[in-house]
C-alpha cells in the first residue's frame, strides 16, 4: 500500500441498513484461550453444550478412512447420507437438506422463504440465530417471552401471528432453558397456524430428551405433510461439533427450495462419513444420554442443596439462578477451572447455562460454585 492511501485511508463501504443492525454471535471461550489468557491449565468447558464423551469411535475411524481422500470435492448431493437418515427415521428422502451445522439450514430458511417486509416469530430467550435470519432479510422478528416456567408461551405466540408472519420457530428442548413443549400443545398450535406460515421446530437435543415421554414425536408432522421443517445436528449427542453437520427433515417440495438456495458442497467429505458412522452407533447414544441423565440428577440434587432455583431439563444443560450477577459468577468460575454460558445475553443476567459433562466434571464445577457464590453480593 502507498503511503498516500494508508495516509488518507478508503473510504468505508457502503453496508445494506439491515446488515448493520445484525449482532455478531458471542461464542463461547475455548479451553486454549481462558488458558492463555489466565496462564492456567486443567480448565475444563461447560459452555457449549458439546458432548463430554467425545464422538463415537467409530466416527473417528471413518473420518480417518477419507482423510487421505480431503482432496476430493464431497458429494454434493450427501447421497449415502441421506439415504441412511431416511431410511432410520422412515421418512422420504427427497425431504432432507444438509447444512454446514443445523445453522446453516436456519440461514437457508431464512433466505429462501422471507421477503423484505415479511415477519418471524419466536420465543425469547431461545437460540439467537432466528432473529439474525430475521434481520438478515429485513424482516421484523417477534420476541415473545417465555411462560414464567421458562416454557414456550404458545398462545402468546399465535397471537403474535399476522397476515405478514412467514416463519415460526420452536426450540423443543429449548436453548437456554432446556424446557420443552408437549404433543397437545404442539398440535394445538400446528392446526391453528395459517398455512401460509412455515414451522421450523429446533431440535438439536432431541437425542436427550427423546426417551422422555413427554417430549413428542415431531416427523408425523412431516409425513402428514405439514408445513413444517425439523432441525437436527450431529454437534450435541453424536459429538461432531467440530465437523460442522446438521440437517432438515422436511416435505420434498420445501426441501426442493432450500437445496436450491444451498451452497455447493456445503458439507464436507469427512463429516458425511463421520456422520453416517456416529448415527449408526446406537450404544455411544445410548452411553452419552445414560451419562447426561446421572448429571442431572447431580446437578439436581447439588443445585436445591445450595438453594438456588433451576429449571428442569429435556437437554445436556441446565439453566439456574444465581441470584448473582452471572457474569461476575463467570468470572470467578474461569479462575476456579471452569468455563460456562452467563444469561445476560439472554436478557437474564443472573442466569447461568452450564453443560451437563462427565461426572468428574460435574463435580468441579459444583465443587467450586458455593466459594465463588459466596464472594458474590446478591443481586437486588
Amino acid at each position: 500500500m502507498s503511503e498516500e492511501n494508508s495516509q488518507v485511508g478508503y473510504p468505508a463501504p457502503n453496508v445494506t441498513p439491515n446488515i448493520t443492525r445484525l449482532t455478531p454471535y458471542r461464542h463461547g471461550k475455548s479451553i486454549q484461550e481462558v488458558e492463555r489468557e489466565l496462564g492456567i491449565t486443567g480448565m475444563i468447558k461447560l459452555a457449549s453444550n458439546e458432548n463430554s464423551l467425545g464422538p463415537s469411535p467409530l466416527a473417528i475411524e471413518a473420518m480417518q478412512a477419507y482423510s487421505g481422500k480431503m482432496h476430493l470435492y464431497p458429494d454434493a448431493g450427501t447421497y449415502d447420507l441421506q439415504q441412511f437418515l431416511a431410511a432410520k427415521l422412515n421418512v422420504d428422502p427427497e425431504g432432507l437438506v444438509f447444512g454446514n451445522g443445523s445453522d446453516d439450514v436456519i440461514h437457508l430458511v431464512g433466505i429462501t422463504f422471507l421477503n423484505e417486509g415479511d415477519e418471524v416469530v419466536q420465543a425469547h430467550p431461545s437460540f439467537v440465530r432466528y432473529e439474525a435470519a430475521a434481520t438478515l432479510n429485513n424482516c421484523a422478528c417477534h420476541l415473545v417471552p417465555l411462560t414464567s416456567d421458562w416454557i414456550h408461551d404458545l398462545d402468546a405466540m399465535l397471537a403474535a401471528v399476522n397476515e405478514k408472519t412467514r416463519i415460526v420457530f420452536i426450540t423443543n428442548p429449548n436453548n437456554p432453558t432446556g424446557t420443552i413443549v408437549g404433543k397437545q400443545a404442539l398440535d394445538a398450535f400446528l392446526d391453528a397456524l395459517p398455512e401460509r406460515v412455515i414451522a421450523v421446530i429446533d431440535e438439536a437435543y432431541h437425542e436427550y430428551a427423546a426417551p422422555d415421554p413427554d417430549y413428542p414425536d415431531c416427523l408425523p408432522y412431516v409425513r402428514e405433510g405439514k408445513n413444517v421443517v425439523l432441525l437436527r445436528t450431529f454437534s450435541k449427542a453424536f459429538g461432531l461439533a467440530g465437523l460442522r453437520i446438521g440437517y432438515g427433515i422436511t416435505r420434498p417440495e420445501i426441501a426442493s427450495w432450500l437445496n436450491r438456495t444451498r451452497e455447493p458442497f456445503n458439507v464436507n467429505l469427512m463429516a458425511q462419513a463421520a456422520a453416517i458412522a456416529a448415527a449408526a452407533d446406537t450404544a455411544h447414544v445410548e452411553r452419552t444420554v445414560a451419562v447426561n441423565e446421572a448429571g442431572k440428577q447431580q446437578f439436581y440434587h447439588a443445585l436445591a442443596s445450595f438453594g438456588l432455583s433451576y429449571a428442569p431439563t429435556y437437554g445436556n444443560f441446565i439453566w439456574f439462578d444465581t441470584g448473582r450477577d452471572s457474569k461476575q459468577v463467570y468470572s470467578k468460575l474461569l479462575y476456579a477451572g471452569v468455563i460456562t454460558r452467563t444469561g445476560d445475553i439472554f436478557g437474564a443476567p443472573t442466569y447461568l447455562r452450564v453443560t451437563i459433562g462427565t461426572e468428574a466434571e460435574n463435580a468441579k464445577f459444583l465443587n467450586a460454585l458455593p466459594e465463588v457464590l459466596a464472594a458474590i453480593p446478591t443481586a437486588e
